[in-house]
């Protein structure tokens, strides 16, 4: 099956009830993604599903075929971070850094959706779990890409 990753298409000869998480991490060798639940609750496995996040354990590498992929790795273009990429790094928001990826990838698709997000808008679109406790800086990172008008 052919997938289409971060802009470069792939083929790969696998199950296709093979989970996209395992798939991306075990095949190609992409790690942003991260094993954390397996069960579709954590986040730390979030991928951007043509642009809406999608938690890869649990998703088939099948359904995969003829959508677009968008990993940790695919957000920075040309040398260049994704504002989303540089305002975690501002905001200092990562701890242990574990979740973060799947973070950043949801607070994407958020962006993209509301350009300004409410308090309740981030609480509501960012379900991912991060056991460090970095919510306040999360949702500082994201109100600080909004505040620049910085299309995410």
């Amino acid at each position: 099956m052919k997938l289409s990753i971060n802009e470069h298409v792939y083929e790969l000869d696998v199950e296709p009830e093979m989970p996209l998480l395992w798939a991306l991490r075990d095949e190609l060798d992409i790690k942003g993604p991260k094993f954390g639940c397996g069960v579709a609750q954590c986040g730390a496995c979030t991928v951007l599903l043509n642009g809406e996040p999608v938690r890869s354990c649990s998703y088939p590498v099948s359904a995969a075929v003829g959508q677009q992929v968008v990993t940790l790795e695919g957000l920075e273009k040309k040398g260049h971070l994704h504002p989303v990429q540089q305002a975690w790094i501002d905001h200092e928001v990562p701890q242990c850094g574990y979740c973060q990826g799947g973070q950043m990838l949801a607070a994407v698709a958020l962006l993209k959706k509301k350009p300004k997000p409410t308090d309740d808008d981030i609480d509501a679109a960012m379900t991912n779990i991060c056991r460090c406790g970095t919510y306040a800086r999360i949702r500082a990172a994201i109100h600080a890409v909004a505040n620049k008008g910085v299309s995410a």
